[in-house]
């Protein structure tokens, strides 16, 4: 199946353009994420746990880009059912952030209030292609090969 799913373009800095994507949880909650092509894993807020379907123990570190020289500890989650457009995402595995450092500066300049950064490893696995003409992000749930 392949969709196409709107993506807002917004502007934190003078030309430092983030992409910002919906999704919905069930009962119709739009939570969105941050696509992170720079980003090797997904990450979602740990503070959602009302999203987080489990955490898995212990920790994982994850090297974030300019924000610090040593790698943050997150662990690890999978989260609930999620759709992406017409795309079901079932057990999606992410690390697990704090992530109002991340809100605070998007409240800035947005009424957003960001879940997650979508990684490669997710938009690898859904073979992601943005299309920044038509700002539509699309996806597939065809196999990749990676």
């Amino acid at each position: 199946m392949r969709t196409k799913i709107p993506i807002d373009i917004i502007e934190l800095e003078s030309s430092n353009y983030h992409l910002i994507l919906p999704s919905q949880f069930d009962g119709n909650e739009t939570a969105y994420w941050v696509v992170d092509t720079g980003a090797s894993k997904s990450v979602f807020d740990i503070n959602l746990a009302e999203f987080i379907l489990s955490e898995q123990e212990g920790s994982e570190d994850l090297h974030a880009a300019n924000m610090s020289e040593e790698p943050l500890k997150t662990s690890l989650g999978s989260l609930k059912p999620l759709f992406f457009g017409k795309l079901k995402v079932d057990n999606m595995k992410v690390a697990l952030m704090d992530m109002n450092h991340i809100n605070e500066l998007y409240q800035k300049v947005s009424d957003y209030k960001i879940c997650g950064l979508l990684g490669s490893d997710f938009l690898l696995k859904y073979n992601a292609v943005i299309d920044y003409k038509r700002r539509v992000l699309k996806l597939s749930d065809q196999k990749s090969g990676y």
